[in-house]
């Protein structure tokens, strides 16, 4: 099979695509095909990669099978010797989120003659487009520029051409704000060979013209404004469709897929709307959907507890959404999301037949709790930078005599949150102090969240070991390439933050006998804000959100509503990511140019020793007691039971232990101080 492929202009999209393809006007296929004649096309996807390529943990120096392109180019070759005609696909963040990641975009970046390994793995598997994500742009607009080979008319971005993927990049809905065109083509389209069988059975060979669409959240400029703001501007996702759509589908394409990083939001739209793609399926131009962002499974037919199970006008068997088909492929490499299309021949176009039609997304773990094999060429083309990076993250930078981990982050447990909000609080006094001594007396607090508490299974978990400290160590710790950020802000904002913070536990109801889940499993752990610095503060987790923080206490007396404090914290929250602080930017007292990750590396190498007693066990909050009728569960890994008790957790009790190594624990909420 060959593929062509031609990209919509930055500027005039019709003129510009006559100009790009114009020694290829039309479909490039003469044969003739009948009317009726029937194919089958799959689409296949990756999504949130976020660089785990290996299967492997640089945090624990070990191997974990249950991640890793390496084994989701298993399930694609299959996919390939099972379907005649496919297409591969990436919905973005691809290039950060491992060691590896942080390794190659900030320790040894690769020059300009020189690709970034995930996309010499992709490359080396043939995919034939993507989009970007949230994340491509963590590490600045332009290293993007480079690694992706994209010319961007941005402040600070070189104009010299780079080695990026071989694969294009789409993107509809994110604009230069020099001068006003998108930072990527906004479309293309790809020609295909295509095997078919007419009405009588026979078979044939054609040619397909697939169109692609991408899409990034459009709160990108709010999340990573310190990269962004003055360069890039967004439009929403079905605003930026409708604007490019009616050029792209003018070149005789046949269907156009939506490579869209973002989930499905049925709540009202808004052209800031993070998941948008429920109503971007609704749009006529649109026929298919490679979704991302939410690291999720769609469809997820074996779910009952699955967050499109619900959804108005949302197949969660077949993989419609307003019956469009549409996938979302799961993250890390875990999965591989397909769109098997019954095509039709009608019109002189080929169609998507929707009885003919469902979306799956095939797992790396069998049913059997193994998993499928790596592919051994994925190990070989990454080796070196694979050994470069374990080098690199084994480097020490201190010692610990306690254990530092999330598993039981949930029920108070700050061994692995403390550490950070100290060295952002000494970080921004001593900031505070050189820069902004009239503000010395203001007291400052620090923000920290668990960045791994187990949605992603029995190895999601933050689990550094008493003793030597190593920056893979610190980098467990924080995960993400964020910096540090300091805002002010008043008593009624703190308590605010600490409410949007404890919408983390579910409603738990005292009378009500069966069992009780302690945690709301739609809110991701990295919204799990703990504030320490001189706070106390109780949940009650029998009231409403936004009515749970009791007694909250600064040096052990009442927080007034103006009282003022500095609050360290990331770049992230204090745009306004997660919804805590508006995105005004006359709170925010200073962006620091210093990873919240390096501030944390390097205060343990000022520390170099630390003790439980003295920077892991400040719990600044705790459960309002009450007694429930039935047990409140919550699930960390097995064989973590001893660790509860050895950091002086109170009434907690193992319940049941399940094939995937997770454990349902119970607590005793009238035990709770």
């Amino acid at each position: 099979m060959t593929k062509r492929l031609c990209r919509a202009s930055l500027l005039a999209a019709l003129l510009a695509m006559i100009a790009a393809c114009a020694a290829n006007p039309g479909k490039p296929d003469s044969r003739i095909v009948a009317e009726g004649s029937r194919a089958r096309l799959v689409l296949m996807e990756t999504t949130d990669l976020h660089s785990n390529i290996r299967s492997y943990d640089y945090y624990k120096l070990a191997a974990d099978p249950s991640l890793g392109l390496e084994r989701t180019t298993t399930l694609i070759r299959q996919a390939r010797a099972e379907f005649p005609n496919t297409l591969l696909f990436d919905a973005g963040d691809t290039i950060q989120g491992t060691a590896l990641a942080d390794y190659q975009a900030l320790v040894n970046p690769p020059d300009c003659k020189h690709k970034l390994a995930i996309y010499t793995v992709m490359d080396a598997l043939g995919y034939d487009g993507g989009t970007i994500g949230n994340h491509e742009f963590n590490y600045g607009l332009p290293l993007l520029a480079q690694v992706t080979g994209q010319n961007m008319n941005v402040e600070g971005v070189s104009a010299q051409p780079c080695k990026g993927p071989d694969f294009p990049l789409v993107l509809a809905n994110v604009f230069s704000a020099r001068d006003g065109n998108p930072l990527y083509a906004p479309t293309g389209w790809i020609d295909r060979d295509l095997e078919f069988v007419d009405a009588d059975g026979k078979a044939g060979m054609t040619r397909i013209r697939i169109g692609l669409i991408g899409f990034a959240p459009p709160p990108i400029t709010l999340w990573d404004r310190r990269n962004l703001e003055g360069k890039v501007l967004t439009r929403g996702v079905v605003e930026s469709a409708r604007q490019f759509l009616p050029a792209l589908r003018s070149q005789d394409v046949d269907l156009v897929v939506a490579l869209s990083h973002g989930g499905l939001d049925a709540s009202p739209y808004s052209d800031t709307m993070e998941n948008a793609n429920w109503y971007l399926s609704q749009e006529p131009g649109i026929d298919a959907l490679m979704l991302g962002h939410s690291h999720a499974v769609f469809p997820d037919p074996d779910n009952p507890k699955s967050r499109f199970a619900d959804m108005p006008r949302v197949d969660n068997q077949r993989g419609f959404v307003n019956g469009k088909p549409a996938v979302m492929g799961s993250f890390w490499g875990k999965g591989l999301g397909l769109i098997e299309l019954g095509l039709v021949f009608r019109a002189g176009h080929w169609q998507i037949d929707a009885d003919a039609t469902h979306s799956e997304v095939r797992m790396i773990r069998n049913a059997d709790g193994s998993f499928v094999d790596p592919d051994a060429e994925v190990a070989r083309l990454v080796e070196d930078v694979h050994q470069a990076t374990i080098d690199y993250v084994g480097t020490p930078i201190g010692d610990s005599d306690f254990a530092m981990t999330t598993y039981f982050t949930a029920v108070g447990d700050v061994s692995a949150i403390q550490p950070i909000n100290m060295a952002q609080r000494a970080y921004v006094e001593a900031y505070v102090d050189s820069n902004f001594p009239q503000l010395s007396e203001v007291p400052v607090l620090s923000a920290a969240a668990p960045f791994k508490a187990g949605f992603g299974g029995a190895t999601d978990f933050t689990d550094v070991a008493a003793g030597t400290l190593a920056i893979r160590n610190a980098a467990d710790l924080y995960l993400y390439p964020n910096t540090l950020s300091a805002v002010r802000i008043n008593g009624s904002e703190l308590k605010a933050w600490l409410e949007r913070s404890a919408r983390f536990f579910n409603r738990i109801d005292p009378a009500l006998a069966t069992a009780q889940e302690l945690v709301n499993r739609k809110t991701p752990s990295y919204n799990f804000d703990v504030i320490q610095g001189g706070i106390r503060y109780g949940i009650d987790i029998s009231k409403a959100v936004g009515n749970r923080v009791v007694d909250l206490r600064f040096a052990g007396k009442p927080v007034t509503q103006d009282q003022e404090f500095i609050l360290a914290t990331n770049n992230y929250r204090a745009s306004g990511g997660g919804n805590f602080l508006t995105s005004d930017s006359s709170r925010v007292l200073f962006h620091s140019p210093d990873m919240n990750r390096d501030v944390l590396i390097n205060w343990i190498r000022q520390e170099k020793h630390l003790h439980l007693q003295d920077h892991g066990s400040d719990r600044p909050w705790h459960f309002v007691p009450m007694k429930t009728s039935g047990p409140v569960i919550f699930r960390a890994s097995k064989d973590t039971f001893d660790l509860a008790r050895s950091i002086g957790l109170h009434g907690i009790s193992r319940i049941s232990t399940d094939e995937s190594g997770m454990s349902t624990y119970a607590i005793e909420l009238s035990s709770q101080p």
